[in-house]
């Protein structure tokens, strides 16, 4: 059960996950934000990189809005902008830390939500959100890519300096 540094120690996790997440957004070329994902017309990369923002939202609502714990308002999947993303997903990532702060505060366990496919206990639940962003952020690479904008190695390499990115967050 994490409890004091244990929780910290999760909570400086999380935001190095969230840095690495920004840290690509705020690098990805202009020109693919608004591009077709190729094989799905109607999805963008702009929905890609939104979807990371209103899922932690929807989360964060569903775990902890009976406990107090506000969610931040959706970005628009359609028009938001990266620095408007970024700024968004620097407010969702708070509601994730509260969320931390709240399964310390629980015994090291989050509540369950109504729908939960993860278990409660705080290592599986910030696990689940690591790797549901991971996905994302190596999608976003692949469809650069695929958009005909490879990623300099600094940017595509720079979402795995987690040094770096654990500096940045701090």
């Amino acid at each position: 059960m994490p409890t004091g540094t244990a929780g910290q120690g999760l909570i400086a996790a999380w935001r190095t996950t969230n840095r690495a997440t920004t840290y690509l957004i705020e690098r990805l070329p202009v020109e693919v934000w608004s591009s077709a994902v190729p094989g799905v017309p109607r999805m963008t990369v702009r929905m890609v990189g939104a979807h990371i923002h209103n899922s932690r939202c929807q989360w964060i609502k569903a775990l902890g809005a009976r406990h107090g714990i506000e969610a931040p308002p959706l970005v628009d999947i359609r028009t938001v902008r990266p620095r408007e993303l970024v700024r968004a997903l620097s407010s969702s990532s708070r509601g994730m830390v509260k969320l931390i702060q709240l399964g310390v505060a629980r015994g090291g366990r989050v509540p369950r939500a109504t729908w939960q496919n993860f278990p409660t206990d705080l290592e599986h639940f910030l696990s689940y959100f690591v790797a549901h962003e991971a996905h994302h952020r190596g999608q976003l690479c692949l469809l650069a890519r695929q958009l005909g904008h490879r990623l300099p190695r600094q940017v595509a390499g720079g979402v795995w300096q987690w040094t770096a990115r654990s500096r940045e967050s701090r």
